[in-house]
This record gives C-alpha cells, sequence and structure tokens, in this order.
C-alpha cells in the first residue's frame, strides 16, 4: 500500500481551548511540532474543529511571530512598517517578489547540496557580509529599477511626461522659423 501522507496533506483541527489535534497521528500537536513539519515539507492544512474554517495561514502566521520572539528575528521594525506601508495596491508585487525570493534562497540551498539547517546557518554565517553587499546591491537595483518606471509611466506625482512646447507646435504649423 503506497505511503500517501507526504502527498495529501495532513488535517489539523483547532479547537476553541486552543489546542490543535492532528487527525493523522490522533495526537495533540504543538506550534513547534508544525513548524518542524514544514521543515520537513510535510503538507498539512489546518481547520477550526467546529466551523471548518480554514486556519492554515493564522497558525503559520503564529509559528512566524513566535520564532520572530525567540534569538534572531528575520524582519526588523522597519522592515515590518515597510511591509505595511504595501497593504493595498502593491501588496500582490510586494508577495511575488518575497516569494521569488524565497523561493531562490531554497534553490541555492538545494543545489549546493546543503542538507541540514545547520551546515546552511554555518554558511550563512561565514558569507553574511558577502551575502550583506550582494543583497544590497540588489535592493538598490530594484530600487532604481521600480523608480525609472515610476517616472517613465508618470505615476505617483513623477515626473510628468512633457508637453511639447509652443515652439515647436508653430514649427509644425509652418507658423515658425
Amino acid at each position: 500500500m503506497p505511503d500517501n501522507s507526504r502527498n495529501s496533506p495532513r488535517l489539523i483541527k483547532k479547537y476553541s481551548n486552543r489546542r490543535l489535534y492532528d487527525t493523522h497521528t490522533s495526537s495533540h500537536v504543538t506550534l513547534s511540532d508544525l513548524r518542524q513539519m514544514v521543515i520537513d515539507e510535510i503538507p498539512f492544512q489546518i481547520v477550526d474543529a467546529k466551523s471548518g474554517e480554514d486556519l492554515t495561514r493564522s497558525i503559520l502566521m503564529q509559528i512566524i511571530q513566535e520564532a520572530e520572539s525567540d534569538g534572531e528575528p528575520i524582519f526588523s521594525s522597519d522592515m515590518l512598517k515597510g511591509i505595511i506601508r504595501f497593504y493595498g495596491p502593491f501588496q500582490g508585487m510586494l508577495g511575488s517578489y518575497l516569494e521569488k525570493s524565497i523561493e531562490t534562497v531554497i534553490d541555492i540551498q538545494t543545489q549546493n547540496g546543503v542538507q541540514s539547517s545547520q551546515a546552511w546557518t554555518e554558511f550563512m554565517h561565514k558569507q553574511m557580509p558577502v551575502m550583506q553587499d550582494l543583497m544590497n546591491q540588489y535592493v538598490e537595483q530594484s530600487k532604481k529599477l521600480y523608480l525609472n518606471t515610476q517616472n517613465l509611466f508618470g505615476l505617483f506625482g513623477g515626473i510628468p511626461p512633457s508637453k511639447p512646447d509652443a515652439s515647436n507646435e508653430r514649427k509644425k504649423d509652418g507658423n515658425g522659423e
């Protein structure tokens, strides 16, 4: 009998007492357990036990919040403020950008054959100054591209497209020099 546990998402039910119950293992789980499932790439879905509402995203945000509270956070206050500012017309663009960036880091990790998070952590600590410089260059390049595009289309009060001046109009009409 094939093992489908890796393919179909495990159902985790959240009860009103805030306890999480893994229906696959018939046991209660913690946010740490769910974090490990993410790391191990075990698919799961979290639903409210009473209403059936999908709570997966909300619980994943709790896991991130918990991880941010422990140790060295990924998100600085300025970065979080920047993310908040992007909600609205540009949140799709930022979400896509962040998703692609994370996928790129994961692809690099996979291609380099880094098997454990500990080895990856050690590698990143040694490469941190180089990576920070590369990321700063990348961010600066992205910023310039964004601002150039913004100015090109005259968005957001950027430099408006210039109107032909009167002397050019007279030349076209034959009234000019």
